[in-house]
């Protein structure tokens, strides 16, 4: 479910029935990697999309974090650690992040939800039909650690 009006109804009524929550990670830089963290976030966020319509009914999709990737290590851990308590207390079962970029794996260790690191595709290029069949394909890759994730858990 998406965070909009028409799913967020649907959402309080099945709350009981959805326990996974998947935040998207969204660097932002004006540095010299601008267009590198731009690719990024425009990757994350059309597979966030694809993700969610697989997973309607299951998952709740929220409206990505995006952070300076000038921002230190320890204020960023401390940001997600503040979401990660508020889901916890909503009784979310599942945190699932999602990013392309590589620093978040190596703090991976200090989040409580599961990190999915996707490198990100140049999709700026690509016409939109082979861009949605890119898309679909990495979202079935994802599917296996979603299933393996609530198996392990439930």
């Amino acid at each position: 479910m998406k965070w909009n009006t028409q799913d967020i109804q649907l959402f309080i009524k099945e709350k009981e029935y959805i326990d996974t929550v998947v935040i998207p990670l969204l660097p932002v830089s004006f540095g010299e990697d601008i267009k590198q963290t731009v690719a990024m976030t425009e990757f994350i966020s059309l597979l966030s999309g694809q993700l969610e319509k697989q997973f309607k009914g299951r998952l709740l999709m929220l409206p990505g974090i995006s952070y300076l990737k000038s921002v230190t290590e320890d204020k960023l851990i401390a940001d997600v650690q503040q979401w990660e308590d508020e889901l916890n207390s909503q009784g979310f079962k599942h945190i699932f992040y999602i990013t392309s970029d590589s620093d978040w794996k190596t703090v991976e260790e200090k989040l409580n939800g599961s990190l999915i690191w996707m490198p990100s595709i140049p999709l700026e290029t690509m016409d939109d039909q082979y861009k949605n069949s890119i898309l679909e394909d990495q979202v079935k890759q994802l599917l296996n650690l979603f299933v393996k994730k609530w198996q392990n858990n439930d």
